[in-house]
């Protein structure tokens, strides 16, 4: 579907990653039933193989897990960058910001290397540093997840 603002779309990967790597918050959201329910969540992110995998982590159980669980696609949003734009009306007011959005698949990562992996690139996104361990315990403990993205767009407005 086309962007109805097509001036405001980015579509260089690099500016993407940028973007993405100055967001601190992806925001899932899952179909339940008929009703929607968004979840705000640290992340990690990485481009490999020509495409674009989110990581998360949580617990074992809760709402956001069974959902998941039954699979099906999932959307994301991701945002930055906003500051508002005085005009000299209500309707002169804009907004600058930069929003990634977009839909995908997940798996879930029994393994420990892969779940090591995942959490390493999720500490690298949200403290700068992926060089930590985990303890088996710490991986057996954790859920982690990787979001395969499917659809993404971007856009920018300064």
């Amino acid at each position: 579907k086309a962007m109805r603002r097509y001036e405001r779309e980015v579509t260089d990967p690099a500016k993407i990653g940028e973007i993405i790597a100055a967001c601190a918050c992806c925001r899932l959201g899952l179909a339940d039933a008929g009703e929607v329910y968004i979840v705000p969540m640290n992340f990690g992110y990485e481009e490999r193989d020509g495409k674009r995998y989110f990581y998360f982590h949580s617990a074992h159980e809760g709402r956001k897990i069974e959902l998941l669980r039954r699979g099906g696609r999932v959307g994301f949003e991701l945002d930055t960058g906003y500051r508002l734009i005085a005009g000299e009306s209500a309707c002169g007011y804009t907004a600058a910001y930069q929003s990634v959005i977009g839909t995908g698949s997940v798996v879930f990562l029994d393994d420990r290397k892969d779940k090591r992996h995942a959490l390493q690139r999720l500490m690298l996104h949200t403290a700068g540093r992926g060089d930590f361990d985990f303890s088996p315990e710490a991986l057996d403990r954790t859920a982690v997840f990787r979001l395969e993205v499917e659809t993404l767009s971007c856009k920018a407005h300064r």
